[in-house]
């Protein structure tokens, strides 16, 4: 995909935004840098390496407290810069629902 043929406009920080990446299963953290953000997906500066990690799908920590985040997907990476794009409902699995019902 061509840089003038993406599907939202991004928004550019000066100096970047810390925040954190994070395994889905919560194994590893890395802190980072985010470049740029849309409604899609962002532009990620790692701090540390990358080799060994699960970035197929994972979480970006926009508040140290957690609260604020996005499960995204890696999409490309150069050097210590990735792109990553946020997932939505229709990118994940749906999940199996159990019965809540009781039975005497």
């Amino acid at each position: 995909m061509a840089y003038r043929d993406r599907r939202s406009s991004r928004v550019d920080f000066e100096h970047g935004i810390r925040v954190c990446i994070m395994g889905i299963d919560g194994a590893w953290r890395r802190h980072c840098t985010m470049i740029d953000v849309s409604q899609t997906g962002a532009c990620l500066r790692i701090e540390g390496a990358i080799e060994g990690l699960d970035l197929k799908e994972f979480f970006l920590l926009l508040s140290s407290a957690g609260l604020a985040y996005r499960r995204c997907r890696m999409v490309r990476v150069a050097g210590d810069l990735i792109r990553v794009e946020f997932l939505t409902r229709a990118h994940k699995k749906p999940l199996k629902r159990q019965s809540t019902r009781m039975t005497a």
